[in-house]
């Protein structure tokens, strides 16, 4: 897979390893089953079951296109690595992009996981917005095909995607002490949005070989430290 010239050297995905590992759907029988046991026993069931089915669906993606790029992920050899029917697959994907989104969204969960186990050390508003910013970046760019992809259906509109609001909420935040965007002014959700508009742009820019790591880091930072000053 080629990688970009901005592209760093990271460690490898938190979600290595865990293809074709499927969970439990932890059923079990008899008297006093636990959660499954009930009249909406079935409902519940049939609703882990599909989480599950979906999960695998995207994790057969993500490790198409870790060795193939986003060329790799065919719809129909997604679903027979999947281990299910083309049909089920387009039901819960309606398009390839729809999946890419999906397959990101994932390294936006794994970015959120990370900063929960450990928070942003800096003492500054801007500070910690850096943080998560370089972190995320590195998280893409060991993907850069996908993260090329991303950025296009953002900037296309090719479909409704969270991942701007998710990233303009996680800034917050890291940046304003934990509040929420109910809890946030229209100020601060304003500047949290533009500097994560700008992270979308310079990644773009690092994607097609026009700046490096560290010239996206430092830009990153001047960004921040004007937005986000009165933090």
């Amino acid at each position: 897979m080629r990688t970009p010239q901005a592209a760093i050297a990271t460690p490898p995905s938190d979600t290595e390893g865990t293809m074709e590992h499927e969970p439990s759907s932890g059923h079990t029988s008899g008297p006093g089953a636990g959660p499954d046991s009930g009249p909406n026993a079935g409902h519940s069931v049939r609703t882990r079951s599909q989480h599950q089915r979906r999960k695998r669906i995207v994790q057969a993606a993500a490790a198409l296109a870790s060795r193939g790029g986003v060329e790799a992920m065919q719809m129909r050899t997604v679903a027979e690595r999947a281990g299910v029917a083309l049909g089920t697959l387009y039901r819960y994907f309606p398009s390839k992009m729809d999946l890419v989104v999906a397959v990101v969204g994932e390294e936006i969960d794994l970015l959120e996981s990370s900063i929960e186990r450990r928070p942003p050390s800096a003492s500054t508003p801007a500070g910690r917005a850096v943080d998560v910013l370089m972190r995320a970046t590195r998280g893409l760019m060991r993907e850069p095909e996908l993260a090329d992809a991303l950025i296009r259906s953002l900037i296309l509109a090719e479909v409704e995607t969270p991942f701007g609001d998710r990233m303009a909420g996680l800034l917050l935040r890291v940046s304003a002490g934990g509040i929420g965007r109910d809890q946030a002014s229209e100020e601060q959700i304003a500047l949290a949005g533009s500097l994560s508009s700008i992270w979308v742009q310079e990644l773009l820019e690092m994607l097609r070989g026009r700046r490096t790591y560290e010239q996206i880091q430092r830009r990153i930072e001047i960004a921040s430290d004007r937005l986000l000053s009165d933090f």
